[in-house]
């Protein structure tokens, strides 16, 4: 089954934000639980801040490490899920269902399976390897 991950955005909220977000958290729990009855979710979490974020490049052999995101946006990555679903179409209903979706977006993008990862593998392939 695809998976597809949903990479949760929101501007930064100042302190009356927070916690009108945060009064949302039973929606996020219902919502996580409706996944996992569902059976779709692989995997999701909230982020740490943006502030406590190390970002890392290397560039002709030299490694530079930066502290905080490597650039600076209106939206910042504060979460994600990733999940199996039939298709597309189903991925983007249970997206609309993110309470993010009301104040910040919601990304949908497909995951590519990696041919290396012995769980894509076929059967037969994983015991003859």
């Amino acid at each position: 089954m695809p998976k597809y991950m949903l990479l949760l955005y929101a501007d930064q909220p100042d302190e009356a934000e927070v916690q009108r977000r945060e009064a949302a958290f039973p929606r996020w729990v219902e919502l996580t639980q409706s996944l996992d009855e569902a059976g779709i979710r692989v995997a999701g979490d909230r982020l740490a801040d943006v502030d406590v974020a190390t970002t890392l490049r290397v560039r002709d052999g030299e490694t530079e490490i930066v502290d905080g995101p490597f650039a600076t946006t209106k939206e910042i990555l504060g979460g994600y899920y990733i999940l199996e679903c039939g298709d597309l179409d189903e991925a983007l209903k249970w997206a609309a269902r993110a309470p993010i979706a009301e104040w910040g977006s919601v990304e949908v993008r497909p995951i590519v399976e990696n041919p290396l990862d012995p769980a894509n593998r076929p059967a037969a392939a994983q015991q003859a390897g």
